[in-house]
Formats: structure tokens, sequence, C-alpha cells
């Protein structure tokens, strides 16, 4: 029988479900304006992709102490409005005629950073709404939701974006905010806030606290760095992957589309399973099996070659990588929740999110830079090499069971 985890949490998932398939909707969609309505340059267009999200991530990090001692469902709901503003600008100066490259450039900042701090507040909320022993079966329905909306959403924003025009899906993506805070708005299960100490200022120290909660624990020590290190060997490689496929090999853009939308079903096919599997095996056990398998596949990249040939070796790499993400995720996610108090839930998720970009910004550049001296497919293998030794940062089964001991959940409810 299904689990059934109550209408709250359903309008939560709504709330997640709708950005989700916005942002999908508009993925790209800001380069796609850079290149053929401002005529950037190509270093213009990385620097977009990249700067964005590492000043969002260095300025989310003062955030999380913020969102810690506040109701989250207000915050949630503001983060959304936020988001709503920033992008809802870019096709007003569109259609004003007035849209720049630095508009790109601040709204990517500020919606970055409201992404971060949405993020950290609703895993602070889920932990309040389900029970423990359902947090793995709600994880892996958000799961399932991101990779559906990968699978559907970037096909589906291309075809608008050749029937409409670059800008309609930054408005559909704008549009999804307000229904988010609007699922949010309707949600009646309480809330949930951290006591303040009796400092109301920022201090220096607040700013590490994250870090310290987070490495002063081995389990999520180990979580935390496998976690980073992997999404930001291949995020790095995205961008070579698409100058490799498009570029040099000269794949039609629908191929391209397809090379990546069809493997994105297995999340979603891995996120089902994840519950299922850690039941029957155990969470250790699932998280170690999946979390090898997806530091293995990768290097198959490394043969890529032109033609359908290469395109079927894209379609079953990323196909198995990613139904082994879609199995590790939700298990990973719940151990990083259930091992942090409630009180601290917020800040450890914002610091979280933010090293993750900040670390995925620094090797994007680092292996654009050594794809420009050897070549893209030589710094794909390069990737795919040095993410095998990652499996080595998860847990051992001895620090699993025995986790160390954390502060009590202090959180206070509210309402």
């Amino acid at each position: 029988m299904p689990t059934r985890l109550g209408p709250d949490f359903g309008r939560l998932w709504s709330a997640y479900g709708v950005s989700a398939y916005g942002t999908w909707l508009a993925f790209g969609a800001f380069a796609l304006l850079a290149v053929r309505v401002l005529d950037s340059s190509a270093f213009a267009v990385s620097l977009l992709e990249a700067v964005g999200p590492a000043v969002a991530a260095i300025v989310a990090v003062a955030l999380g102490p913020w969102v810690e001692h506040r109701a989250k469902r207000p915050v949630m709901i503001g983060m959304d409005l936020v988001r709503f503003a920033a992008m809802v600008s870019v096709p007003i100066a569109y259609a004003l005629g007035v849209l720049s490259y630095g508009q790109l450039l601040v709204v990517s900042v500020v919606s970055g950073t409201a992404s971060i701090a949405f993020t950290a507040a609703s895993g602070a909320y889920l932990k309040h709404l389900v029970r423990g022993e359902h947090l793995l079966v709600a994880n892996g329905r958000f799961e399932g939701t991101t990779w559906t909306a990968t699978a559907v959403g970037p096909p589906l924003g291309g075809a608008l974006v050749g029937l409409l025009g670059p800008v309609v899906t930054v408005l559909a993506d704008a549009l999804s905010y307000l229904l988010s805070a609007f699922a949010v708005l309707r949600i009646r299960g309480g809330d949930v806030a951290s006591p303040r100490d009796g400092v109301t200022r920022l201090r220096p120290a607040d700013l590490s606290h994250g870090w310290r909660l987070i490495l002063g624990d081995r389990v999520l020590r180990g979580l935390f760095l496998n976690s980073v290190l992997v999404g930001g060997l291949i995020m790095a490689t995205a961008p070579l992957l698409a100058v490799l496929l498009l570029g040099e090999y000269h794949l039609p853009a629908w191929q391209y589309g397809l090379a990546f939308g069809i493997p994105a079903l297995g999340g979603f096919v891995g996120a089902r399973l994840s519950a299922r599997l850690a039941h029957r095996y155990g969470r250790h056990r699932v998280m170690i099996v999946s979390g090898w398998l997806r530091s293995v596949f990768p290097l198959g990249l490394a043969f890529v070659s032109p033609g359908v040939p290469g395109l079927l070796t894209v379609i079953i790499v990323e196909g198995l990588l990613i139904t082994c993400m879609g199995i590790f995720n939700p298990v990973h996610a719940t151990e990083r929740l259930q091992r942090t108090p409630v009180s601290h839930t917020a800040r450890v998720l914002s610091t979280w999110s933010a090293s993750s970009r900040l670390l995925q910004a620094v090797l994007t550049v680092s292996w654009g830079a050594l794809a420009a001296g050897t070549s893209p497919l030589a710094a794909i293998t390069v990737a795919g090499v040095l993410l095998l030794a990652t499996p080595l940062l998860l847990p051992r089964r001895s620090q699993w069971a025995s986790p160390e001991p954390v502060p009590p959940a202090d959180g206070v409810r509210v309402g």
C-alpha cells in the first residue's frame, strides 16, 4: 500500500513540483537570451552561468541563520515572491527593449539566493511535517518529481521558444513561483522556528556554524564531501559534453535533447525504487552500492564517438548514472535530515547548498580551462577518473550504526 503522508505534505510537494517544472522549462533560457538577443560572447555566457550561482551561494551563507530563527512557511512564500519578481522583470524588460546583460546577471544572483533560502526552509519544514520513518518516502517523491521535470521540461521549453519567442519560458518560470507560493499558503500544519539566543545581529561566527555542524559529525562530513565533489565534477563536464556533441560531433539539437531527456526517466524509476530497496537491504547498503555505481558510470563518457553510436553511448551511460542518483539521493537526503537537529536544519541545508554551488562554479571554470588546454573529451575523461575515488568518502557501516551525539532538537513549533 502506498504511504499516505497527508494533505499538507501534498501541498508542499505541489509547491516543489510546480516550481521544479517551471525551472526546467526555462532551462538554458538565460544563455539563449544572452546569445540571441544580447549577442554576448562565449566567455560572457560562461560568466553568466558560473558567476551568478557563485555570488548567490556566498550571499546565501548569511541567510542560513536568518532562516533558522523564523517560521518556515512565511520564508518559503517570501522567497517564492522574490523569485517571481526577479524572473518576471526579464520579459518586461524584453518587451520594453531595455533588457541588458547586467540585468540577467542580477536576476541570476537574486533568484539563486532565494532558491537556496527556499530549499533550506522547505527542508526544515519537511522534517517538521513528516514523521521520521516516512522521510525516505517523502524524499523519494521529491526526487522522482525532479527527474520527471528534467525529462519533460527542456524539450517542452524548446518547443515553446520556437513557437512563441525566447522569453516565454522565463515568464512561465516566474508564474510557477506564484503557484508555489499559493500551495505553501494553503498548508495548515503549523510551523517551526528555532529559539533565539538573545543576539539579534549576525555575528561572524554564525557564518561558519553550518560548516562546524557538518564537519563535526563523521557521517554528515562524509556525505557532504562526497555529494559536493560528485555534483561538482558531474556539473563541470556538462558544458564540455555540449561542446563535444554539438560542436565537434555536430549532433542535431533534437538528438542532443534526447540524449539527456530519456536518461532522466531513469531518475524517476530510481526514486520510486529507493524506499523499497532500503526497506529490503538497509539504507547503508543501498547508499554504498548506488554511490559506487554512480561514480563508475561517468567514465563511460570517455568512449563517446561521433554519430549514432556516440548518441547511444551517452543515453546508456547517463541513464545508468541518473538511475543510481535517483536511488542514492533520497537515502542521502533522509540521512542528512535525520542526523541534523531540527533547530539547525535550515542552517545546515543552506550551507550545504551554498558550498555545492560554489564548488560547481569553481570546477566548471577549471574544467573549461582544462578542456581549452587539451580537449573536451580529455577533460571529461579526467573527471570520470577522479569520480572513481569519491565513494571512499562515504561513511562506513560502523559510523552509520553508531551516530555521534548531536545537540537536542530544540526547535519551537509555531501555530
